[in-house]
């Protein structure tokens, strides 16, 4: 959401788990452009106190395990699947990435790109 609809929105990364930034993923953000050096992987917890618009989950796992954001405006979820189960099923492990990395910013397009 960041590279896509930084003219519109800010937004904030974290996780349920945080286990650090998988290189692969830093790959494919870097393939279009996106600046990733900055990039940590960030606990949910670390935003609780702060006001958010929204709360978007974008795995089943972390829907059921997101913690209350009592700031948040709304919530909003769309299923992916993580990567590495793609890699399970036998794709290539960067082809995997980029599928779910282009699914995402096509949904973020089609979700958002009509709000301000």
């Amino acid at each position: 959401m960041k590279h896509t609809l930084s003219d519109r929105f800010e937004a904030h990364s974290a996780g349920i788990e945080p286990s650090g930034v998988d290189p692969r993923a830093r790959r494919v953000l870097e393939e279009l452009g996106i600046e990733t050096s900055s990039l940590r992987s960030k606990s949910a917890e670390e935003f609780l106190d702060d006001y958010i618009d929204m709360v978007v989950t974008v795995c089943d796992r972390a829907k059921e395990a997101c913690p209350f954001f009592p700031g948040a405006g709304g919530y909003m979820h769309r299923s992916f699947v993580d990567p590495p189960d793609l890699i399970g099923e036998g794709i290539e492990p960067l082809e995997a990435f980029r599928r779910i990395r282009d699914e995402i910013e096509e949904w973020l397009l089609e979700t958002f790109s009509h709000l301000s």
